[in-house]
C-alpha cells in the first residue's frame, strides 16, 4: 500500500495524485504480486480495479505492466468486502458481507499463496480491528500530506511488527515490508 511519510493512504477527498510509481516499482511489485493468487479489496477499490484491469492488457498501446497485471488480475481469486454488493454473476470473485473474522480465517486455512490486500483503507481498518493482517507491505512516498485518510485508525492495541526488508527506489519511494510479531 502506498502511504505518505505521515501515514496517509489518500488525501482528504480520496486523491492519490501524490503517489509516485515508475517502471522500477512496477517491475518489483509485479514480481511480488505474481507470487500471490488471491486479491482482497474493499468495494470501492474493487470497482475501480474491475473497471480497468480485465481489459487493460488488451489495449493497442498497453504497457508491459498493464499486460502483466491484467493477466494476473484475470486469474487471481478476488475477495471483496462489501455490505451492498452481491456476487451473482461475478467470475472468480467472492463477496464477504458478514462474519468477516470467520470467513477470512477460513480462507487463510485453504491451500494457496498469500492473500494480498490492495488499497481499500476502510477494509484495511476493519481487518486491523480483527487482527486479520499478518504483514504490511508499504511504499512510503516522499511527501507529507498533513491531512487525509490514515492507514492506521482507531487501533485498540499496539501491533508489534518485525521488519523483513527495505528497498529504496530511485524515484524516492521506500518499500518497507513487515510481518506482525504475534508474540
Amino acid at each position: 500500500m502506498h502511504i505518505s511519510l505521515d501515514g496517509f493512504v489518500a488525501g482528504v477527498n480520496g486523491e492519490m495524485d501524490w503517489i509516485k510509481v515508475d517502471e522500477e516499482i512496477f517491475d518489483h511489485v509485479g514480481k511480488r504480486i505474481s507470487e500471490g493468487d488471491t486479491a482482497l479489496y474493499g468495494r470501492v477499490t474493487y470497482q475501480m480495479m474491475e473497471n480497468y484491469w480485465p481489459t487493460a492488457g488488451d489495449k493497442p498501446k498497453a504497457s508491459k505492466h498493464d499486460i502483466e497485471h491484467s493477466k494476473w488480475y484475470k486469474n487471481a481469486h478476488k475477495i471483496v468486502l462489501s455490505t451492498t454488493m452481491k456476487d451473482a454473476g461475478l467470475i472468480n470473485t467472492t463477496i464477504i458481507n458478514d462474519n468477516l473474522l470467520g470467513i477470512i480465517n477460513e480462507i487463510k486455512q485453504q491451500a494457496g499463496n498469500e492473500i494480498l490486500l490492495f488499497g481499500s483503507p476502510t477494509a484495511t481498518h476493519s481487518l486491523i480491528q480483527l487482527n486479520l493482517i499478518d504483514g504490511y507491505w508499504l511504499f512510503v512516498n516522499p511527501i507529507i500530506l498533513g491531512r487525509g485518510i490514515p492507514l492506521f485508525e482507531d487501533i485498540n492495541d499496539k501491533i508489534k511488527l518485525k521488519l523483513l526488508t527495505t528497498r529504496p527506489f530511485t524515484c524516492g519511494v521506500t518499500e518497507l515490508n513487515y510481518i506482525v510479531d504475534w508474540q
